[in-house]
């Protein structure tokens, strides 16, 4: 009988495999039915399409798929690779990006046609950025454990807030002070660290600007689990990294479902902005090679994504109207300049100055 870990091996590569396979016959089906009706009900012309399906699912699992998984899982080349993910990059070239493809193709052999038969809206666009998602979950899941204790995960999940680590009496900020320096010296010299603790961190002021509590001056560290709470319903206090990510994967691709999900308007999926749009989606999915907790992936959201998507989105909002939720070219802008505020600006000499905020 095989061990736990041949089972749950097996079951995610199974679940892998049919999310790179399962898109391409659908959307490749539907495109299929769809010159059949464009070439007057030529049969020929369908199973053509079929045909070049099943060839190329063949053709990339065999020369593609199948050896990257075994350099990975038997061969340990990719073993010292821990900023971004081989097999993801890979999904997303043989799936995401010819799945994308067809569905602008497609719109432009009925435009071409003059006719409007099929707009491809829901079931394909969907089954893709579905796809994606379980791909995404699968990388992120794949080194926990199912059963037991989550053991296994990232250091990360543990953030769960403050606690009280240290305390100290102290009089006033300035009786620490030496008599020749003002109130801006509160703000020279980086932050000191105690017992693990920044005290660089904002302090909870109480009272004048220039004075801590006189009693206690708290310091916390950020990364230390709070107390548990073992009453009747202590179950509502329970967390698991494991069952976060799953959440924390359908949020992150959230705005990108949003995107794609635009062109199921006929106006926008029977013009040339479908071009954009799709190319800009698959752009925003590159971010999936990246490791959920790689510093590059910040500055890769706002590059490939907010704002590709702010422009996007404020030019079809100008065209076709309220095809798209005003909340999310918000977001676009707001994301866009916290990135470049915090990133950029919060650098330059102006911006140092002290002050209260």
């Amino acid at each position: 009988m095989p061990s736990g870990k041949i089972v749950k091996l097996i079951f995610y590569e199974v679940l892998q495999f049919a999310a790179l396979t399962v898109p391409i016959f659908v959307i490749m089906e539907r495109f299929a039915s769809l010159i059949y009706d464009v070439k007057g009900r030529d049969r020929t012309a369908y199973w053509l399409v079929v045909a070049v399906a099943i060839a190329y699912v063949t053709t990339v699992t065999l020369l593609v798929w199948v050896p990257v998984k075994y350099l990975i899982l038997k061969k340990r080349v990719f073993s010292e690779i821990t900023q971004w993910r081989p097999a993801a990059l890979a999904y997303l070239i043989l799936c995401t990006f010819p799945c994308f493809a067809i569905l602008i193709t497609s719109s432009k052999v009925q435009v071409d046609a003059g006719s409007r038969l099929d707009p491809f809206t829901e079931l394909p666009v969907s089954l893709v950025i579905f796809s994606l998602i379980c791909v995404d979950i699968t990388e992120r899941i794949r080194t926990c454990s199912l059963t037991g204790k989550s053991d296994s995960l990232d250091p990360e999940f543990d953030m769960s807030g403050p606690v009280l680590t240290h305390l100290e009496q102290v009089s006033t900020v300035s009786g620490q002070l030496h008599p020749d320096e003002g109130q801006n010296a509160l703000y020279q010299g980086p932050p000191q660290v105690r017992n693990g603790s920044a005290s660089g961190r904002c302090p909870d002021l109480a009272g004048s600007p220039n004075h801590l509590n006189p009693s206690t001056a708290y310091l916390y560290s950020s990364f230390s689990r709070p107390p548990s709470y073992s009453g009747h319903l202590g179950f509502l206090w329970r967390r698991d990294g494991r069952s976060e990510i799953f959440v924390d994967s359908f949020l992150f691709w959230l705005d990108t479902v949003e995107m794609v999900r635009v062109p199921g308007d006929p106006s926008v999926f029977y013009s040339l902005w479908v071009f954009p749009i799709y190319i800009s989606a698959f752009l925003s999915t590159l971010r999936l090679a990246i490791t959920p907790h790689n510093p590059l992936l910040s500055s890769a959201g706002v590059a490939l994504q907010d704002l590709p998507f702010l422009v996007i989105r404020a030019s079809l909002l100008g065209v076709f109207g309220y095809v798209t939720p005003v909340l999310y070219p918000l977001k676009n802008v707001l994301v866009s300049l916290a990135f470049i505020h915090f990133t950029f600006l919060t650098k330059l000499k102006f911006f140092k100055r002290h002050s209260m905020f």
